[in-house]
Formats: structure tokens, sequence, C-alpha cells
């Protein structure tokens, strides 16, 4: 029997490598508007929204350039870029592992839902997921990770304490604390999480391999 019955998956730096095309995807976009980034593009800006990340990346909250900006963005992932992402080592075999049990898998991820789906097909994972979560799933967009995992919960109608979420950034953590959820720190991700950044209930898992048997797979 699973340790949970649903298991909940944040995606970038969880369970797939996605720095290699949402990089060079966002070099491309900047490229695009002939404009040098405030900060240097790396691994330690994946995570977030892309909005949110742009406006970190151009030191600007002008709605026109952060607008041609994603849609830069945009037209280069969604095109070839997303092609580029892969698994991290032992995630699809825990992914089958979990499916055994007979837990349910879903993801609440703040990628949006179109190359979510795209990266999903293009790793063969597709069948892996009952729900399949984005902060641009809904009209109006979510607003945040917390609201995100909370619309899954209930729209599925499950308890709190039948479910956990897995991350990698202290967002993570807290978006499932805000919905009384347990949660597991990938420690194998780009969050890296520190042991300040690290609540004391939260557990973490340095490998999937690790992370299935703490599920009970």
């Amino acid at each position: 029997m699973p340790r949970f019955p649903h298991i909940i998956f944040d995606l970038d730096g969880t369970l797939i490598d996605s720095a290699p095309a949402i990089l060079a995807s966002f070099r491309d976009a900047f490229s695009a508007v002939s404009m040098t980034p405030a900060l240097p593009i790396a691994a330690d800006i994946i995570g977030p929204p892309l909005t949110e990340t742009l406006e970190l990346l151009s030191a600007s909250h002008d709605p026109a350039l952060i607008a041609r900006l994603a849609d830069a963005f945009k037209a280069s992932y969604d095109s070839s870029g997303y092609r580029h992402t892969t698994a991290f080592d032992g995630v699809t075999e825990m992914l089958q592992r979990l499916m055994q049990t007979g837990a349910r898998l879903s993801i609440a991820t703040n990628k949006r839902i179109y190359p979510t789906r795209l990266i999903l097909e293009h790793l063969g994972w597709q069948d892996f997921f009952g729900d399949i979560y984005a902060l641009d799933l809904f009209t109006p967009r979510l607003p945040d990770k917390a609201a995100m995992i909370g619309r899954l919960l209930g729209d599925r109608g499950i308890a709190a304490d039948l479910a956990v979420y897995i991350g990698d950034r202290a967002e993570d953590g807290q978006s499932a604390d805000a919905n009384h959820l347990a949660f597991i720190a990938a420690s194998w991700g780009y969050g890296s999480l520190t042991a300040a950044e690290t609540a004391a209930h939260w557990q973490m898992a340095s490998t999937p391999g690790q992370l299935a048997q703490m599920l009970g797979a």
C-alpha cells in the first residue's frame, strides 16, 4: 500500500532537467528584443513563473517589454526548445514504481500547460499522471503554486492527509504547508534547499530511488 494515495509533483528541477532548453530560450528571447539581461542566465533562475523570471532578468516591470520577452521565449521554447528536456536519472523508474503501488500521481507546476504537455509526451510520461495542473490552466490565471495545489485538492476532493507534495524549492514546501500537505524535498533538484530554508517538519530525499522507498514503493 502506498504511504500516500495521492502524490503531487513539481516538474522543473524535480522530475526533469529542463535547464538547457529553458536557458537557451531565455537567451533567444533577449536576443530577439536586442537587450542584455540584467542578471546571468543560469540554472538558479529556473522555477518561478515565466513573467516573474523575465521581470527579474530584465530588471523591469514594464508590461510591454515583459510581453515581448514572453512571446519570444514561448516561440523558441514551444517550437523546438522543449525537446532538449531530459529526465533526471532514476526518475522514470521511480514513477513506474509509484504507479505500481496504486497511488495516483499528479503534477502541479509553474510551467505553462502547453509545453508541460509537450514535455510529458516527449518523455513518454503522458500515462503516468492523472492530473496536470499549471497556473495558466484556468481563466483567470491562478495567482501562485499554493492556490494551484489547493485547486487540485478541491477539484478532486482529496483530503490533505492523503496527499504529499514533492518539490525542490522552499516555495514548494511553503505551498504544501499552505494546504496542510506533507512535503518531501528532492535534494537532487535545482533548488538545493539549505538547512536554513528547510522547515523542521519537511522531509528530504537525496535520490529518486530513496523517494520511492519513502513513499512505500
